[in-house]
């Protein structure tokens, strides 16, 4: 997919680039920093280097021929604040080569050892909502605290109670903080916020708290995972331009039905804002037959194909800007709203 050339850094106002880069390079005598990249996050680890004015650190991944991967720094990282970016997204290999760089970390003596999980896979796995199920999340959590990984950065998890399950620190960022001033300055008249289920009423609460409008709340009822039985609308959208906020999009069920029912209750315009595109099976094929304008995601997962109304807006200087204040022993709260 083309990122809108329009949904960039200057767009946003987001400034972190030119923001004491110069610190990074004294650092640290004894313990440097090193950004280094899981295969499943090559296209984001970059830019965030880019923005720090960092080399990206080097690496390689040897692939057997059953399929085994053997996770290798090419460079020396004693000593060092090792930082790894990796979106745990399908298949299961994404976080298996997170677990055995963060192992490979700890044995060849870094200093310190930080997963940078844009995407936090099996997070909707928080709880048991059924008989004889698993807790992914927090299965998730004691593999990485088992491979030693001594703090996490991550983003817009499906829960926040997930940051109980890990026994390091969690940074827990949210995409708001570049969603909110990218929709101010869309000049959207007639305003509303929409939440596409009950359980996103926190984070739909918050775009509205901080766009100072109003918010409306889609109720919907399952048939099982992934296919949904019954949707209504509860709150007024006719007139109105409405935005739907989720922490993500995996097959586009939900955020097409919901935009569907918006426009047929009389909305001007439906967009949607969701920091993860996971777009699985029928996801694209939904989006470009709905009623939805635009959605707009973050790069935490690599593109998958091409439609002209997902747009992208990169994460990368405020990852960057994270990663900064963790190494530097400096607060990160300024960095999201809620």
């Amino acid at each position: 997919m083309k990122i809108d050339k329009s949904v960039d850094d200057k767009a946003l106002s987001l400034d972190f680039r030119n923001k004491n880069q110069t610190d990074l390079a004294m650092g640290s005598k004894n313990h440097p920093l090193k950004i280094f990249s899981g295969r499943a996050t090559q296209h984001l680890t970059q830019k965030i280097c880019d923005s720090l004015d960092v080399d990206l650190g080097q690496s390689s991944c040897p692939v057997f021929a059953d399929g085994e991967f053997e996770p290798c720094y090419e460079e020396t990282i004693r000593g060092s604040h090792v930082f790894i970016v990796q979106s745990t997204t399908p298949p299961a290999d994404n976080l298996l080569e997170l677990l055995l760089m963060i192992d490979a970390a700890k044995r060849a003596s870094a200093y310190k050892v930080i997963a940078v999980i844009p995407y936090f896979g099996y997070a909707r796995q928080d709880r048991k909502d059924k008989p004889r199920v698993s807790i992914g999340a927090k299965l998730v959590s004691d593999l990485l605290s088992a491979s030693g990984v001594d703090r996490i950065i991550t983003m817009d998890l499906h829960a926040d109670q997930i940051q109980g399950f890990f026994n390091v620190p969690v940074d827990h960022l949210f995409a708001s903080a570049l969603f909110i001033p990218f929709i101010s300055k869309m000049g959207l008249e007639n305003l509303v916020i929409a939440s596409p289920d009950v359980g996103g009423t926190k984070r739909a609460n918050t775009y509205a708290r901080m766009l100072q409008t109003d918010m409306v709340i889609c109720h919907k009822t399952r048939a099982r995972a992934n296919q949904i039985n019954s949707m209504t609308v509860i709150g007024d959208v006719s007139g109105k331009d409405v935005i739907i906020v989720d922490d993500m999009i995996d097959t586009a069920g939900t955020i097409t039905k919901a935009a569907n029912l918006m426009k047929d209750k009389g909305a001007s315009s439906v967009r949607a804002f969701a920091a993860h595109g996971v777009l699985s099976g029928p996801a694209i094929e939904r989006i470009e037959r709905s009623a939805l304008e635009e959605v707009y995601f973050t790069d935490s997962i690599k593109q998958k194909s091409e439609s002209e109304k997902i747009k992208y807006i990169t994460i990368a200087d405020a990852m960057g800007e994270a990663i900064k204040r963790v190494y530097k022993n400096q607060s990160i709260s300024s960095l999201y709203y809620r």
